[in-house]
């Protein structure tokens, strides 16, 4: 993993027994906000609004490090990781994570998911996004149980051995379930703040119809289905157990998801905030295809197993936990197991209100709030470099920004908001940029200094303490 020195040494410089004047302290300053981004010639992509707000939320931010940072991670998925282009008179934009040259369905959601509100003043940036709408589209219809692939659909994975049904085009085939939510997600929102509905096309449709043939499959009520999934590997979290198709559930109605959205396999895989992921997509889904397509048909299918999801939660998805009383549990089997934890990675439980599957103030959701935010939490980090989430897919005492930004999104709280701005400021190791993880005691041990994902989410996270507490913002230092 790679280090970096630690960030500011003025403190050094002035210990030394030199004295700096209000000029050339001016100076180091300036010099040591030095903008990140590349220049202007090198961007993928520039957004005016964007640029506009990165300039008028920056007015907002008295300590410099943290309106630095904004500016850094903000723009950082335009900047870095999107190829726009028109095709075949249709938009199309494709995303990569950063330092992997490949489109995950969640990432590229999450990654412009900051945009959204945006793009009003912004046909660009509409458009841009209208482009990831469409390309995610290609994939699904591609192969729905795939979570990641490739521009070019002839191109071999270096995964091309996994003993599972791939195909040219698909850069890793881990069936999981938030692949198939974050595309409605975005193209929910997207309609919502746009009102265009050019992207709800015939292969919008057939999109639909595999997520909702994919998830009735693997409800497994009548067999295992059609996915399995193995890999050469030493490394446990990358392989399915028991000819790939994973630990026996019993069918109640929730759906299997062999992986975590940390790409990382299910112990049980009744992953549950994933079903209430899919729980609001269908919902969602249900009410595109009336208003927007008036196709009934497919929008009551939708809506049925909407329902059936529903019930099967509130049946199986809460469980007594003699200190913090009913919580929902991570992952359960049906047959009464279940496993207790949160992962970093977004659906995760500490996600639910920022997904809209509950409220912040639903009792079972804080009483499962204080669960993980504590040691009881076996992911759950505290160090000398902060606090928060990690999970298996970065080992123990890896804190992931992702948790600690989600934990201010979903906070009712100033002081917890501003907490989580100060871990996340503390936190990137004088780089600029969020990273996948950070040692709870050593900043500087982190891992993918390229994570667009992390760097547009805590973008988001100003933005929205701009809006519901800009108090906080107005702190120098945070």
């Amino acid at each position: 993993m790679p280090t970096r020195r630690k960030f500011i040494q003025q403190a050094s410089v002035l210990s030394g027994g030199l004295m700096l004047n209000a000029s050339e302290l001016l100076a180091a300053k300036s010099s040591a906000f030095e903008s990140k981004r590349p220049t202007p010639a090198n961007r993928k992509f520039s957004s005016e609004s964007v640029e506009a707000a990165i300039v008028q939320i920056k007015k907002q931010i008295a300590d410099p490090e943290l309106a630095w940072l904004f500016e850094n991670c903000f723009p950082n998925t335009l900047d870095t990781t999107v190829e726009f282009e028109i095709i075949e008179g249709k938009p199309d934009t494709y995303v990569i994570t950063g330092d992997i040259d490949a489109m995950w369905l969640r990432d590229s959601t999450a990654q412009v998911w900051p945009y959204l509100p945006l793009i009003k003043g912004d046909k660009k940036l509409q458009e841009l996004i209208a482009g990831v709408i469409n390309r995610q589209k290609k994939c699904i219809i591609l192969d729905p149980y795939a979570n990641a692939f490739y521009k070019d659909f002839n191109k071999e994975s270096e995964w091309k051995a996994d003993l599972t049904a791939m195909k040219p085009g698909i850069h890793e085939r881990k069936w999981e379930i938030d692949s198939l939510c974050y595309p409605i997600r975005l193209a929910y929102h997207y309609y919502k703040t746009s009102g265009d509905t050019s992207v709800f096309d015939s292969n919008w449709v057939r999109s639909i119809e595999l997520t909702l043939q994919t998830f009735k499959e693997q409800q497994r009520k009548t067999g295992n289905g059609p996915y399995t999934f193995q890999r050469n590997t030493f490394w446990a979290t990358d392989g399915v157990p028991l000819s790939g198709y994973g630990y026996p559930v019993k069918p109640v109605g929730l759906i299997c998801s062999m992986f975590r959205p940390s790409d990382d396999a299910t112990i049980f895989p009744f992953l549950i905030p994933a079903n209430y992921f899919a729980l609001v997509s269908l919902k969602q889904a249900a009410e595109l295809l009336n208003t927007v397509l008036k196709n009934t048909k497919l929008a009551m299918e939708c809506t049925a197993l909407a329902l059936e999801l529903e019930k099967a939660l509130l049946e199986h998805a809460i469980i007594n936990h003699p200190t913090f009383g009913k919580v929902y549990a991570y992952e359960v089997n049906g047959f009464g197991s279940f496993n207790l934890m949160d992962d970093a990675n977004v659906p995760s439980l500490l996600s639910l209100p920022y997904l809209g599957a509950v409220k912040n103030t639903d009792p079972v959701y804080i009483n499962t709030r204080k669960y993980l935010l504590s040691n009881n939490n076996p992911f759950f980090f505290k160090g000398k470099a902060g606090e928060g989430i990690g999970g298996p897919h970065a080992g123990m005492n890896m804190i992931w920004p992702l948790s600690v930004t989600m934990r201010g999104l979903t906070s009712g709280n100033a002081t917890e908001v501003e907490q989580c701005l100060h871990v996340l400021k503390s936190a990137h190791a004088g780089t600029g940029f969020m990273h996948e993880a950070f040692h709870k005691d050593d900043a500087s041990n982190f891992t993918r200094k390229w994570f667009a994902w992390a760097n547009t989410l805590f973008g988001e996270l100003v933005m929205h303490t701009n809006s519901k507490y800009p108090q906080v913002l107005a702190k120098n230092p945070i």
